[in-house]
């Protein structure tokens, strides 16, 4: 089997994950499956990188559109305009399958070619988005939800990010949290959240302040859940958004009140397998837990 034929290969079980997830209506799961497979689709479509011929990469730029566009669908509470159907979705899996053999049809769902980067920077790795949008998007008030509906006898969970501890803290330009709330599995329980940038600066510490309401009340976490804070930045150099480190929390340590947790190296493992410490310093992650019956 070619390197090409393996990739491809995956690509499909990948897509078949998150279209079963999408049939028996775990959007957050498609979401996250469709995510996954866009963000690895697009890392092959880079300037440099030659394992695809061109007119591949212009079936996979489409297909990645199309698999973003489902997950947004599936997240969002608001009928879009760009909407992409469950059968479309389908449809699009038919081209990946066809990917390495060839597909001599027209594209079975209208969508615009997505505009080819100009950056022949072939270094974008996982943990590392295009930069210029996504921080236009964070900066106008990040991707935070609403409080969720009060349930008698539950409890819901705001976390307030206080402050970030780095010993390099003057140098990141644009900083944010995304924060993730995971099964044991790393599979999504809530749909991820992006706080607002903050370049407020103290010294080591970069101070945030923002409430992050966790879209599940705490007696409905599965067991074994873990929440995630990873700690992002925009290089303009390359233009992209780059996570430097992350921190979490596990289900047993959600307790009200202050906590320091520890930060570790990128990339961001939702396992909680391979953990390393980014520094021996005494520099955390600080933050503030609410629990509320409100």
């Amino acid at each position: 089997m070619t390197e090409k034929s393996r990739i491809v290969n995956q690509w499909c079980v990948y897509f078949d994950k998150g279209r079963d997830f999408d049939s028996w209506g775990q959007l957050v799961e498609a979401a996250e499956e469709y995510s996954r497979l866009a963000r690895d689709i697009g890392r092959y479509c880079l300037r440099g990188n030659d394992i695809f011929q061109t007119d591949q990469k212009k079936l996979m730029s489409k297909i990645l559109a199309c698999l973003e566009k489902r997950s947004k669908t599936l997240l969002s509470t608001q009928t879009r305009d760009d909407e992409i159907s469950f059968d479309d979705i389908r449809k699009v899996g038919e081209v990946l399958r066809n990917l390495n053999t060839g597909w001599s049809g027209p594209f079975p769902v209208r969508v615009e070619e997505p505009k080819t980067s100009n950056s022949n920077d072939s270094s974008v790795l996982y943990g590392e988005e295009n930069g210029t949008d996504f921080v236009d998007a964070v900066a106008k008030g990040g991707t935070l939800l609403p409080r969720i509906p009060y349930e008698e006898g539950f409890h819901r969970l705001v976390v307030r990010i206080d402050q970030i501890g780095l010993k390099d803290a003057h140098v990141y330009l644009n900083p944010f949290f995304t924060v993730s709330v995971k099964d044991a599995n790393s599979v999504n329980v809530t749909p991820p959240q992006d706080t607002p940038i903050s370049n407020r600066k103290d010294g080591k510490f970069i101070n945030f302040g923002v409430e992050v309401e966790i879209q599940k009340p705490i007696e409905k976490l599965p067991r074994g859940t873990a929440i995630f804070f990873e700690f992002k930045h925009y290089k303009p150099k390359k233009d992209i958004v780059s996570t430097k480190c992350f921190s979490f929390i596990e289900q047993d340590e959600i307790k009200p009140g202050p906590a320091c947790i520890e930060l570790y190296q990128k990339p961001t493992d939702f396992h909680r397998k391979r953990l390393n410490l980014l520094t021996q310093k005494p520099l955390y992650l600080h933050i503030t837990l609410n629990i509320l019956d409100d």
